[in-house]
């Protein structure tokens, strides 16, 4: 509730910055629901740091208005943290597609960084009584303990998990790898979409913030533009009259044939491999 714990409450602004804030309108919302209803959720913290609940936090401070936290014990490191905030947001409707793809590739980066991580690092074993004391400080978090292997997630099952296709999953990493800062702004806004937006951001990096300053129109154009330029080459071909191709010799087919056999052979040699990965992953966790 709130009383002295609250003075104690850490605000850590990467983590008040790691999701996108509300807009104006929304947070005018959620002010109104506070004052009407209370704060029925607790806020979550990390030791003494603020996790989720920074908007409610703000709210409850700037008009006194009583507050719980709790603890979750699972976090035991910022990594921690981050999954769950992205877990969080991505179960709420009001996340839109680009931002759902966005967290789903940080997501991706956190567990592939730590994944690298366990697999260059021995184990380091710990004394008993280290450092018990400084572990229980207030104004820091828990110390991190190792974590069980665990591999990264593919790019399908990053968009399974983000109610997105595969393609929309690509076409937002690469927005995030070649849009403009302000082509970014745009999308994340709603002013295009994120077909728009990679279209726009395979073009060199001043046209695209020229076109983003002209406003929506402009940006629809270009992204309109850049599609049919890329269509026309494939259309052109089309029509083209096809050629018949020379007669190859007896040898030509037979080359061709080997390695045929050869791609049908290293395909089975994968496709087994992948097999017996699976049976080893569902021996380790059944």
């Amino acid at each position: 509730m709130l009383g002295e714990a609250d003075l104690d409450i850490i605000v850590n602004e990467e983590l008040k910055a790691y999701i996108d804030p509300l807009t104006p309108e929304e947070h005018e919302s959620l002010e109104r629901s506070l004052l009407a209803e209370g704060c029925r959720d607790a806020l979550v913290l990390w030791g003494n740091v603020l996790v989720d609940g920074h908007n409610r936090y703000g709210i409850c401070q700037k008009h006194g208005l009583p507050f719980q936290t709790m603890q979750n014990p699972r976090f035991q490191s910022i990594e921690d943290v981050h999954l769950w905030m992205i877990d969080q947001h991505l179960g709420r409707r009001s996340v839109s597609d680009f931002q759902r793809g966005v967290l789903a590739l940080r997501k991706r980066e956190i567990l592939a960084q730590r994944s690298a991580i366990q697999a260059s690092t021995p184990p380091v074993p710990t004394t008993e009584h280290e450092d018990k004391d400084e572990a229980a400080s207030l104004d820091e978090p828990p110390a991190p303990t190792p974590h069980p292997a665990e591999r990264p997630p593919s790019r399908e099952a990053l968009a399974r998990e983000a109610k997105l296709s595969g393609n929309q999953v690509a076409l937002i990493e690469k927005i995030q790898k070649q849009a403009a800062p302000e082509v970014v702004a745009a999308v994340r806004s709603g002013m295009i979409s994120i077909n728009a937006a990679a279209a726009v951001s395979s073009l060199p990096e001043e046209e695209q913030r020229e076109a983003a300053l002209a406003g929506s129109k402009e940006l629809k154009e270009m992204a309109k533009r850049v599609r049919d330029a890329k269509r026309k080459p494939r259309d052109v071909a089309a029509k083209e009259p096809i050629t018949p191709s020379p007669v190859t010799s007896a040898d030509d087919d037979a080359d061709e044939l080997i390695t045929l056999r050869r791609q049908v052979a290293e395909l089975r040699e994968e496709n087994a491999a992948l097999r017996k990965e699976l049976a080893d992953l569902r021996a380790v966790s059944g």
